[in-house]
């Protein structure tokens, strides 16, 4: 007897994965507050997409791969004329919505952005949704698109609370193909097998790896990965409606699994399985705890790490404006996650080296009292020499308390505070900044910004008219959710 042959025993799916699968295909959405921030959630995505078509460097990346492609039924994208097939459609609104570094944001264990899977969402929607019309059934509504975006913000932001990715070097957008391929398979009437097929693609996949988002490798990839991800689920999802087999052993398996292969980490800071029970960690089950949690920026378009410092800085900046060349140093008092990902020195290569420094998202603010997206540009940041001359006098400080608040369930606080200190002696006060006005503790004062964030985006992009039109519906929640996704992007079309 063969004593190294492998025991070919077809296992069960991963319980990981059948737990995704039943979640999207039979859990209830009955939150009005998720409903709600939904809503709030697609203007502010939209909006982010709308802004990063000023860029060319965004645009480029989008279009048809062959030019002159026609696509029956192609699904738009918003704020351009072009109709492409559903996968190159997700890459695109991907792209836009992430370009600028300007949408939601999940912190926990793992980052992330959840609404990096509107993409999928709502390229799939608006294609079939023109099909089912041409084909005489009823479209897809809006409704659907918010479920959808609920639906994967929760499995994204779930599997983000205390696995961390990037401690194995691996990039958080892993997480929006798994969310955006399981909720696409659900909105193209997969039942349980495909969807868990599906997922299990996904995650045989594996990911990406993070090179792209650290120093000195920091680069423009960043903000097309995403857009790349929720694409890759549109097909994933694509595959197994096709009736293509899934992996049931994905994760589990031993030796060629996800877990061996891709997740060998233990850290004990992050209550990580001990050696030789990795495994993924669940704090809760799936419900609606991301959408009604997540993060929006709405005052900077910086990394989320850094927004408090931005916001402490443009508080500091009257006070020290007429002072700049009197500045000994400036300390920034943060928290763990940020001296690792986004705390650099030396040279900036590039905008999305500099939208991802700590030291130069807070120079910024306390020099021009502002953060916009073209203050990172290679013009502005060649013509302002001063900013590189105060990144040099700044530290950079961990304050343990807000290390271990930004991990606690009931606060997930991202703070930091700016102090600086002058040549004679004098200083500042210390401005902390615990909660960042995206956060759901400040939703009161948020919303009202947010949505002139949102206006200001729209007009961008379309005349005084169309914008109220649009942002009054977005407004109307009940009518929004009763608006045939075809119809909601025949407005998006410039």
């Amino acid at each position: 007897m063969d004593t190294k042959a492998d025991l070919n025993i077809r296992p069960e799916y991963d319980q990981v994965i059948q737990d995704i699968a039943d979640y999207v295909l039979d859990y209830d959405i009955d939150s009005a507050e998720a409903w709600e921030t939904a809503c709030n959630c697609l203007m502010d995505t939209l909006g982010c997409g709308f802004l990063a078509l000023r860029f060319p460097e965004c645009t480029k990346h989008l279009g048809p791969i062959v030019e002159g492609t026609v696509v029956p039924h192609g699904a738009r994208v918003p704020g351009t004329q072009l109709r492409l097939d559903p996968v190159k459609a997700a890459w695109d609104i991907g792209c836009m919505v992430r370009w600028l570094d300007y949408n939601d944001t999940w912190l926990a264990a793992e980052w992330g952005h959840p609404s990096d899977n509107l993409g999928a969402i709502l390229a799939v929607a608006d294609y079939l949704s023109q099909k089912n019309v041409a084909e005489g059934r009823a479209p897809l509504t809006m409704r659907d698109v918010l479920d959808g975006m609920i639906r994967a913000h929760e499995i994204q932001g779930v599997l983000a609370l205390e696995n961390s990715f990037n401690r194995v070097g691996l990039d958080h957008v892993l997480l929006v193909r798994v969310a955006s391929t399981a909720v696409v398979a659900k909105l193209k009437g997969a039942n349980r097998e495909q969807v868990m097929a599906a997922i299990s693609q996904a995650w045989v996949d594996g990911s990406a790896l993070r090179t792209y988002r650290h120093a000195p490798n920091a680069g423009s990839r960043k903000s097309w990965a995403a857009g790349d991800a929720t694409s890759r689920g549109v097909r994933l999802a694509d595959i197994a409606m096709r009736g293509e087999m899934g992996i049931p052993g994905a994760l589990t398996a031993k030796q060629w699994g996800f877990y061996d292969v891709c997740f060998s980490v233990t850290n004990a800071d992050l209550k990580l399985k001990p050696e030789g029970e990795r495994q993924f960690r669940f704090p809760r089950s799936y419900g609606s705890y991301v959408m009604e949690h997540v993060l929006f920026k709405i005052s900077f378009p910086a990394e989320f790490h850094a927004q408090t410092a931005c916001e402490a800085a443009m508080i500091l900046h009257p006070q020290v404006k007429d002072r700049i060349d009197k500045i000994e140093r400036v300390v920034i008092t943060t928290h763990e996650s940020a001296i690792r990902i986004i705390s650099k020195e030396g040279p900036l290569a590039n905008a999305a080296d500099r939208d991802h420094c700590l030291q130069y998202m807070t120079a910024v603010p306390l020099l021009f009292g502002d953060l916009v997206a073209e203050h990172y540009e290679d013009d502005f940041h060649s013509a302002h020499p001063e900013i590189d001359r105060l990144r040099k006098k700044m530290e950079v400080v961990e304050d343990k308390r807000y290390s271990a608040e930004y991990l606690e369930p009931d606060k997930r606080s991202i703070a930091n505070a700016v102090q600086v200190f002058f040549a004679d002696g004098s200083s500042t006060d210390k401005i902390a900044v615990e909660y960042p006005i995206g956060h759901r503790r400040r939703r009161a004062e948020g919303i009202p910004l947010l949505e002139k964030k949102f206006r200001s985006n729209l007009a961008t992009r379309f005349p005084a008219v169309r914008c109220e039109e649009i942002f009054a519906l977005c407004k109307e929640q009940e009518a929004l959710l009763d608006t045939a996704v075809n119809t909601f992007m025949d407005l998006l079309v410039i």
